[in-house]
């Protein structure tokens, strides 16, 4: 486990302040915003570190850019997430876990892990179409 720095502990209540997923750019904006001198190499690498100890969710959207949120549930999760607005909801898929184990297993792989990220519209942007 690292360290926990002001840099850190800044950038994870910046990130619990955002409800939905954020960019590495948007959350570092935000932060300058509010009088803070952190760089944004600093940002990256805090958020990846928040990844990586299951603090924070990760996943890249459409376009490939790589956007985070602070993780409120804790183990392996996937989620539905709205095109337009961001809105991200946490979801069980007892079905994908059951399709990744068999499709691995049927090619001979084993200690299979996967991610799985649902893009869509949500309800109310559904119908604001």
């Amino acid at each position: 486990m690292k360290r926990n720095t002001w840099q850190r502990e800044a950038v994870r209540e910046a990130l619990a302040t955002n409800e939905g997923f954020v960019s590495a750019q948007s959350l570092h904006n935000e932060l300058r915003d509010h009088g803070s001198s952190i760089g944004l190499a600093t940002v990256y690498r805090a958020l990846a570190d928040l990844a990586t100890e299951g603090d924070a969710d990760s996943l890249q959207s459409p376009d490939g850019e790589a956007l985070y949120r602070a993780c409120t549930t804790s183990g392996h999760h996937h989620h539905l997430i709205c095109r337009r607005c961001g809105l991200t909801v946490e979801i069980a898929a007892d079905d994908v876990e059951q399709w990744a184990q068999r499709v691995a297993s049927d090619h001979g792989f084993t200690d299979a892990r996967h991610i799985v990220d649902v893009f869509g519209l949500c309800a109310t942007c559904s119908r604001a179409s």
